[in-house]
């Protein structure tokens, strides 16, 4: 698969909560170091994600955004 994306981060599923549309998944990247990603309940069920499975957590954004 090919991506336009240029920030790929891989890493292990350490949790997924289903919601009402949408399904969280926080993904382990390493170093202490977690992502969460908020995707529909059916993209949750193609690819049949589940704890523990190695994924990888691509980001696109023009924006990112600090707080302090």
């Amino acid at each position: 698969m090919k991506l336009s994306a240029r920030n790929a981060l891989t890493g292990k599923i350490e949790s997924i909560h289903k919601g009402a549309v949408t399904t969280t998944v926080k993904v382990d990247v390493g170093n202490g170091i977690h992502v969460t990603s908020s995707i529909t309940n059916d993209a949750a069920e193609d690819l049949g994600l589940k704890v523990g499975d190695a994924v990888t957590a691509i980001i696109k954004s023009s924006d990112v955004i600090i707080g302090k």
